[in-house]
Parts: structure tokens; sequence; C-alpha cells
């Protein structure tokens, strides 16, 4: 059935690969496209992504063009991250704008979580940092717009969320661009056994702050763990690189995770929500 579903977009993937492609494997984790593994008789494996979902459909061949741009550039450094194939920005020929890319090794986990296990995401997420990338990639868009700033209505503490919202109504501190994933967090890492072995999804990699990939990460930790999960993968990287903590960063990526108005958020679990308000506090201090 997948097989027929995505017929045009595997032949396409064919010709590209030189090589029959004899099933394909649906990957979990992705919210803005379908993943495919697609395997050949020998085992080899490589991934295409179809971005088949709203909104980022809409903008399905910027996403598509940063991602390859990004891969070709790290392929001189030591991220691991998977190589660009080919692109179909327009769908012509796979329907819907596509990327095909080697398969990195390693699973997702993300409840990792240990101390060796925030100390490695804190190194890595400083090795891209470190990356220079000519031309650098677009200024960073932040995601918590105005048209969010409205207090949701399962917020146990309202003040929080207007003590935010007026965090960002004033102007951005000054700081020091670096190349960003702009996604970063464990729902976009590889590990096999210890070590990562993959960063994916680079669609949004973008010039910024550095803690705006520091503050992103945390959220994500402490929503699916605790804040103060967050606030340990924080504490690793300001170890690591030197960089001191701006809660402006973190205050504009706490409030990007709330829906635009008339659509649902990413967190609808109430436990997420709770814990979203709890790493609140903390990015307000």
């Amino acid at each position: 059935m997948l097989s027929r579903m995505y017929a045009d977009a595997i032949a396409w993937a064919q010709q590209h690969l030189d090589r029959v492609v004899t099933h394909a494997v649906p990957l979990v984790g992705g919210m803005t496209s379908t993943m495919l593994a697609l395997h050949d008789e020998s085992g080899v494996a490589a991934v295409l992504r179809l971005i088949d979902q709203q909104p980022w459909r809409t903008h399905g061949p910027d996403l598509v063009a940063r991602e390859s741009t990004t891969q070709q550039t790290l392929l001189r450094t030591a991220v691991p991250a998977p190589a660009s194939l080919a692109t179909d920005l327009d769908g012509r020929s796979t329907s819907h704008p596509a990327h095909l890319m080697t398969l990195v090794p390693g699973a997702l986990d993300t409840s990792r979580c240990d101390d060796d296990a925030l100390t490695a995401m804190a190194a890595l997420l400083a090795s891209i940092h470190a990356v220079e990338a000519i031309p650098p990639p677009r200024e960073f868009q932040s995601w918590a717009w105005p048209a969010k700033w409205v207090v949701p209505a399962w917020a146990r503490r309202p003040e929080l969320w207007r003590a935010a919202f007026d965090v960002l109504a004033a102007d951005p501190p000054p700081f020091a661009r670096v190349f960003l994933h702009r996604d970063f967090s464990p729902r976009n890492l590889l590990w096999s056994g210890d070590t990562i072995t993959g960063v994916v999804d680079w669609v949004e990699t973008s010039t910024g702050p550095a803690w705006l990939d520091v503050a992103h990460c945390a959220t994500n930790l402490a929503v699916r763990h605790d804040t103060v999960t967050g606030q340990r993968f924080a504490s690793a990287y300001s170890r690591l690189t030197g960089v001191e903590r701006d809660s402006y960063w973190d205050v504009m990526d706490v409030v990007g995770f709330l829906p635009p108005p008339g659509r649902r958020g990413m967190f609808d679990e109430p436990g997420q929500r709770v814990r979203l308000e709890e790493h609140l506090v903390w990015a307000l201090t």
C-alpha cells in the first residue's frame, strides 16, 4: 500500500539512486513531512522526505532547498548529518516538494536525559554553532509572533504569560550571530549506544543567537521530562562553551510553542502544558 501511495516519488528516487528500491519503510518522528527509508536488495537505504503537511507544504520548496544546501555545507564538517542526493523542489515528479538524502545510522531515543547524554547533546550543539557557512543561512525567524500573545485557556498562572508577552514586546538584546540548527531537540537526534550518530531535520537552519538553539532544546526536554532537565542541558552548554544564558531567548522559545489563533497547539496533553508553564517560570528568571 505504501509503495502504491508514493509510487511516483519512489520512481523518481530510484532514478537518482541508480538501484532498484525493493521496499519503503515509514520513519517516525516527522511533523512536517512523510519520511520514507528506501531499501534495495543489498540492504542499503536512503531517506526520502516528502513535505506533504500544512502549513509547511506551502513553503516546501524553500525548506527543501535550505536543507539540501545545509547538508552540502555540513559535508565539510564533523557534524553527523545526512548528505543531500537530489531535490524535487516543486514536486513536479513526486507530487510534493521532495528531498532525497543518505540514511545516517542510529535510532531515535527521546528518553535520554542522564548527565552524559545531556553533555553529549550540548557538545554537539556547540560544534554546530562553530560551523562557518559561506554565505551564511537566512536570519532566524521568531516563532513567538504577536498573534500568539494570548494567554492560553489552560494556563494556571495567567500572569506568567502576560509577563512573557511584555518581555517579547521589548527589543531583543544584542547577540553574536552563529550557525543555528533552529530545531535542535531530542526528536532530531539519532543514537548508537551512548553516541549521537546523526542530526536530522535541517529545514529551518538559520543564523542567529546561540542561545535560541539552547533554549529550544531545553524547552523540549522540560516538556518531555521536567524543567530541571531542561536547565541541566542549558547549564551543560554554558559550562562547555562559556556562553551565558539570556532569558529573552528562553521566553521567546516557550511562547513559540503556543498555537496561532484558531489552531491546535503542539502540546495537547495536560501534563505537557503544566510542564511548559513550569518551564516558563524559569525562563522568566
